[in-house]
């Protein structure tokens, strides 16, 4: 990837680390730990004052920027969006419409406050990417295990791509897949050789591109994509809820059998993977024209505010619409007759459409991870785009080993229960949560309700993970029994 920063050597690079206290003029320094003295309240709107905030002499951060507010929304929204979707109406099934939709928002809330924090401590220590900022706060093992983390996240996201492909094109244990319908049974009947078809013939050649800039037209038509998958979707059950032929949901919980409260355990890790957009953060904001933290709050808080509309949209009418026959990828249920006119046509352009929205989002998330895994395995080695001997090396092996993740794992429930357990929630708010805590204790820049904030957010990832984790082992161990 073209950069108009210089390489800085190993040597160099720890150097600076250990000390920090060099790492800004400190008048530099100073300057900005008033500017944030005065905006403490930033996370809860007093932010006003951050529209000033100059940048300008920020040798780390690229100053050539063109991207627009608009722009960036674009871009957080598109990185937020994904799978994770599809195991929305079944989380509605586990926790009922009510709890649903309030987790729904308050996981957005959260995550919201957590991403502003993220953006003030990386500006104020110069930091170009989630790593950089984790180890300010806390040291070179604390980077290296974010980055596993990114790399968790990432590479269980793209398992669960390969899974729905597989599932809406070959079928699954109770649905009948796309070609099935259109031409009978065939090699597509094995999901395995399908999903490896797919990813030699599509995959493999979007994810060898070098360069980020390249999928920029790849990015827009999976937006365009999952916009017609949620239009549809609500639409069906809004003329299905007028018609009056919908089942009456449940409103809370289901607490009558121990695989139903198995499921409330894991049900929130699944809403976590949602949300986490953390580790795309600073490059968005880095592209950002003026870019200030009060203007990269406000794209934030755009973003969050629609994702919750899709979000929320796609949970109640994926529910409203199968009820308790919903599965964990909804998208499974588009092979049965939905009881509208035209029910055939829509149900093929719901699951083609997305489809198609993930063979075009697959390379863009297997650019980050292929950046994410070159940074922590080859530290100090020039840019990918600049070897491209092992840019394809890395290509190859971690297609290989998601291929491998995809055959392995029986369905998506699965592997978000885990990646959200894990990595999604310690990249969305434990890291953060940890870094506001550290680095604001030693710039004083985090009021006293911020701080109270950062600790409940961190009390409740650590509690979420830990209860997560175990409810994904007392749930695989009972069903082995």
């Amino acid at each position: 990837m073209d950069s108009s920063y210089s390489a800085i050597s190993k040597n160099s690079y720890v150097e600076l680390q250990k000390q920090q206290t060099k790492f800004l003029p400190h008048s530099d320094e100073e300057s900005f730990v008033n500017d944030f003295d005065d905006t403490r309240n930033l996370v809860f709107g007093a932010d006003d004052d951050l529209e000033d905030l100059d940048i300008s002499n920020y040798p780390l951060v690229d100053t050539k920027s063109n991207q627009g507010i608009h722009g960036a929304v674009f871009n957080l929204t598109t990185s937020i969006i994904g799978a994770g979707i599809m195991a929305l109406p079944a989380t509605m099934k586990v926790l009922g419409l009510v709890l649903g939709f309030v987790l729904i928002i308050l996981m957005a809330i959260l995550s919201e406050i957590s991403v502003e924090l993220l953006i003030r401590y990386s500006v104020l220590y110069k930091s170009r990417s989630y790593g950089e900022v984790v180890q300010f706060a806390m040291g070179k093992t604390a980077r290296v295990l974010s980055e596993i983390c990114i790399i968790v996240n990432n590479g269980g996201v793209l398992v669960v791509y390969l899974i729905i492909m597989g599932d809406v094109m070959s079928g699954s244990l109770h649905h009948i897949g796309v070609l099935d319908q259109w031409l009978g049974n065939g090699f597509w009947d094995h999901r395995k050789v399908l999903i490896l078809v797919v990813m030699v013939l599509f995959l493999a050649p979007l994810c060898a591109l070098n360069k980020i800039d390249s999928l920029s037209v790849t990015s827009a038509a999976s937006v365009a994509l999952a916009v017609v998958f949620v239009v549809v979707c609500f639409s069906v059950a809004t003329i299905k809820l007028v018609e009056g032929t919908i089942d009456t949901p449940r409103m809370g919980p289901d607490f009558s059998s121990k695989e139903a409260i198995l499921d409330l355990l894991v049900v929130v890790p699944i809403m976590a993977n949602a949300y986490v957009c953390h580790f795309n953060v600073q490059p968005i904001y880095n592209e950002l024209q003026g870019r200030s933290p009060h203007k990269m709050n406000r794209v934030g808080r755009i973003t969050t505010a629609i994702c919750v509309v899709v979000y929320a949209s796609t949970a109640v009418s994926g529910y409203l619409l199968f009820g308790l026959a919903t599965e964990a990828d909804i998208l499974t249920n588009f092979d049965q007759d939905l009881g509208i006119r035209f029910s055939s046509a829509v149900n093929y352009v719901v699951r083609i459409g997305y489809i198609l929205h993930l063979v075009l989002v697959f390379p863009v998330i297997h650019f980050s991870l292929r950046e994410t895994v070159n940074t922590l395995l080859f530290e100090g080695s020039p840019p990918l785009s600049e070897s491209k001997k092992r840019s394809l090396g890395l290509t190859l092996i971690l297609l290989a080993l998601i291929y491998i993740g995809s055959t392995m794992i029986p369905n998506i429930w699965t592997a978000f229960k885990f990646t959200g357990a894990t990595s999604a929630v310690s990249l969305g708010f434990t890291f953060p949560a940890l870094i506001a805590l550290r680095l604001g204790k030693q710039s004083n820049t985090l009021s006293f309700v911020e701080r109270s904030v950062s600790w409940l957010m961190l009390i409740l990832a650590v509690v979420v993970s830990i209860v997560g984790t175990v409810g994904n082992i007392y749930s695989i161990r009972s069903k082995s029994d």
